[in-house]
């Protein structure tokens, strides 16, 4: 075949070419230049990286169906910007569409935990986990060690000497311990005293829960496992929920029954004896997307469900009742923006405090509802503005409520008369002023779960405290006078433990990150 005529290249290309090739020599001596001072990369290094022994291949995760497969429009023989490719275009989008909300729809009915399970132990009822029952600166503290030496009140230098004496769980680092497959929402411990049983609710609706009474040596190892690649504790996860878990509470009384509230609009009573979690309580409308934002049952009255939602309404329902009837249930507009949190007093279940997106704290009275239509409510014994959102609002069981709010502090209302209060008492500004304001800093930002005080239910030595969160990598102890005890942290924690939560009695405190991790000390 003849060639075609030789083309000549142009100055700019002959240039890039003698610039190319001055390049490539420059590399040729730089590399014999490496080769005669020996620090080239030798071949013998070379082999021995070969030769490191491979870890065993990870195993295959079935991935879920995301709905509707693209196929070719060529191979179907359909002509691109026709009517037909268009119908086809947006038939896929529905479809797509249709798939992703299935996804986020909630499922009603009652759920057995071994359809459920995500990972972990398979669900049985002779062996299941009560068997045996009965700005940011990481690492850097506000509170250390010598805080606690130079204490002069002897009672407080006690308890501060013993809550600072509270230790990461020795069997694992909380970077092993990843109790839920995505960022922890909610946390809490099984009320029983004969072992830590953790319990964790995460952004995708599943609960995690740990049996922290395991040793690193009861779990098997593989034996083409690497020596230095640490097996964590056994985990157990249900998917109970279709999206967040925000909270979930234990019955008051039957530690069998616990009670999960979601952003999916539902809240469910998981029986642990039988293995069964039943809805009990949803908008009959499946298509009503109300997201929850708060669950608790009354100590005195096991039967009456309260909740709050991110529409800022708050409820009231009867389990009595039937579910599709609303005869047992009263829900009230208390804010015009989300309520973060609410809390029941315990020993005076009429009393409600509430925390919003309106910058408020707000105290309830249910003794004394009146009105009607939206405007039907509960008395409003008291409000507290603060000058940013406050996130959560817990009473105790003296009647001191606690915030926490973005204008970085926690704050103590101070309300022990409450026992007192007459229906339709209201209290004036002065007397919802805080007793004590606590500085911290509370800018979780994006990727952390919003921090919140929560009180130790039932204090062994009677004197109350709570936990909250640090954004430095710890969890901070205090007394109701805004005393500190303890700044807590150790070794693995490498991201915020911003979910922290005291077991009802015992001073054991567990605490969730964004990654699913749990930090626990006892």
């Amino acid at each position: 075949m003849a060639r075609g005529p030789k083309v000549e290249l142009s100055e700019y290309e002959q240039k890039r070419q003698e610039n190319i090739a001055k390049t490539q020599a420059l590399l040729r001596t730089l590399e014999l230049e490496a080769a005669q001072a020996g620090i080239a990369p030798s071949s013998k290094a070379a082999s021995k990286a070969k030769a490191k022994s491979k870890k065993p291949a990870p195993k295959k995760i079935k991935e879920e169906d995301t709905g509707p497969r693209r196929t070719s429009s060529r191979l179907r023989g359909i002509v691109a910007d026709s009517e037909v490719a268009k119908r086809k275009a947006e038939d896929e989008h529905d479809a797509f569409r249709e798939a992703e909300r299935a996804k986020r729809q909630r499922v009603s009915g009652d759920l057995n935990l071994s359809d459920i399970l995500v990972a972990g132990r398979s669900w049985d009822q002779g062996g299941n986990f009560l068997r045996n029952v009965r700005e940011t600166k990481p690492y850097e503290r506000t509170f250390d060690p010598d805080d606690v030496k130079e204490t002069s009140d002897k009672e407080l230098k006690a308890l501060r000497e013993k809550m600072s004496g509270l230790e990461l769980w020795e069997d694992y680092e909380p970077n092993e311990i990843k109790i839920t497959p995505e960022r922890i929402y909610s946390m809490g411990f099984h009320p029983t005293a004969d072992k830590p049983l953790v319990f964790a609710g995460d952004k995708m609706g599943n609960l995690g829960i740990c049996d922290c009474s395991q040793k690193a040596s009861e779990v098997k190892q593989e034996d083409d496992e690497e020596e230095d690649e640490k097996e964590g504790p056994a985990i157990t996860t249900f998917k109970l929920h279709t999206r967040t878990i925000c909270t979930f509470q234990f019955s008051p009384t039957d530690a069998n029954a616990l009670y999960s509230a979601s952003y999916d609009s539902s809240i469910r009573k998981l029986d642990l004896a039988k293995g069964v979690a039943v809805e009990v309580y949803a908008p009959v409308d499946k298509g009503d997307d109300d997201p929850l934002s708060g669950v608790e049952i009354a100590s005195k009255d096991p039967n009456m469900l309260y909740f709050s939602t991110l529409g800022g309404t708050f409820g009231m329902y009867d389990m009595r009742t039937s579910p599709q009837k609303s005869a047992g249930l009263e829900i009230f507009q208390l804010s015009e923006k989300k309520i973060g949190g609410f809390s029941l007093h315990p020993q005076q279940a009429h009393l409600v405090a509430t925390a919003s997106l309106d910058r408020t704290m707000k105290i309830w009275d249910l003794r004394k509802i009146s009105g009607k239509g939206e405007l039907r409510l509960p008395a409003l014994v008291g409000e507290h503005e603060s000058r940013l959102s406050v996130s959560h609002a817990a009473w105790n069981s003296v009647g001191q409520v606690a915030t926490a709010s973005y204008d970085d502090t926690v704050k103590i209302h101070d309300f022990s008369g409450c026992g007192d209060w007459k229906t339709g008492t209201t209290l004036t500004d002065d007397e919802m002023e805080p007793a004590t304001i606590i500085p911290h800093n509370n800018q979780t930002g994006r990727w952390v779960t919003i921090l919140r005080a929560q009180w130790q239910e039932q204090p062994q030595d009677g004197i109350q405290r709570f936990c909250i969160g640090n954004m430095n990598r710890f969890v901070d102890i205090y007394t109701s006078k805004g005393e500190q005890l303890a700044q807590l942290g150790g070794e693995g924690i490498t991201a915020v433990p911003a979910v922290a939560k005291f077991h009802p009695s015992q001073d054991w405190i567990a605490a969730g990150t964004a990654s699913g991790k749990l930090c626990l000390w006892m």
